[in-house]
């Protein structure tokens, strides 16, 4: 494709855009109204499937088409990463050395494990019901399994995190999502519909039809692609040598 070529699409991209754009900006109430017609609608549509966090109803149900997109883009991001760092020929994987910890740093790191660690999955368990939810819940639990790396050693981290495993249940959270979806349609409804199940009570964990099953899935995917993506990072120990050895 010619250079004229490109920049003659990307003028009619960008010209449908703009137009698109200055069409939808145009219907935009006025700033500081007190009317929102979209909140509104939203609010509604989370009591009457008795999701309690409004948020959480908007991402796994008034549109959870487009948070599957956003889980999709996490999943393909470290599935590019695994791809592009993966250990080739003529690399060498060594035994890292073992760092020495200020006492202070390893008594509270290993404290903070199991604390973080509940904290995360209270996140996603109560996604439904406050705020956070699957993403932010998932980026909490990997991170607790990572102060291991700070308080102790990067052994102690590997020890509990196999990263084969963490792989798997990457692509299980991505794959979970999409059966509950297609569920939907074998259910005679839509995609992603949220008619599969009863809504329950209100401000309940159950609560929500969906939305729970469709939070815990983000969950797990977010939660062990960011422990495969870091695992990848933390293995890239690269020294370059030149051709005389130094």
């Amino acid at each position: 494709m010619s250079r004229r070529l490109r920049m003659l699409l990307l003028a009619l991209g960008g010209a449908g855009f703009a137009a698109l754009f200055a069409a939808a900006c145009l219907e935009l109430p006025h700033f500081g109204a007190a009317r929102h017609p979209y909140g509104e609608r939203a609010v509604h549509a989370a009591l009457a499937r008795h999701t309690a966090n409004v948020v959480s109803a908007v991402n796994f149900d008034q549109r959870a088409f487009d948070t599957l997109g956003e889980e999709s883009i996490l999943f393909a991001a470290v599935l590019g990463t695994v791809v592009l760092l993966r250990q080739t020929r003529g690399e060498r994987q060594v035994r890292p050395e073992p760092v020495a910890v200020a006492r202070p740093v390893r008594r509270y790191s290993l404290v903070m494990v199991p604390v973080a660690l509940l904290t995360g999955l209270y996140v996603v368990a109560h996604g439904q019901l406050s705020p956070g939810g699957g993403f932010q819940g998932g980026v909490v639990v990997a991170t607790a399994l990572h102060l291991l790396y700070i308080g102790v050693d990067y052994q102690a981290l590997e020890r509990i995190r196999p990263v084969g495993g963490y792989e798997v249940g990457d692509a299980a959270g991505e794959a979970a999502y999409l059966v509950l979806g297609a569920a939907g349609l074998l259910g005679g409804s839509a995609f992603l519909a949220n008619t599969l199940l009863p809504y329950g009570t209100f401000n309940t964990i159950p609560s929500g039809g969906t939305v729970p099953l469709l939070n815990a899935a983000i969950g797990m995917e977010v939660a062990c692609a960011v422990v495969v993506l870091l695992a990848r990072f933390l293995d890239q120990a690269v020294e370059i040598v030149d051709g005389s050895g130094e």
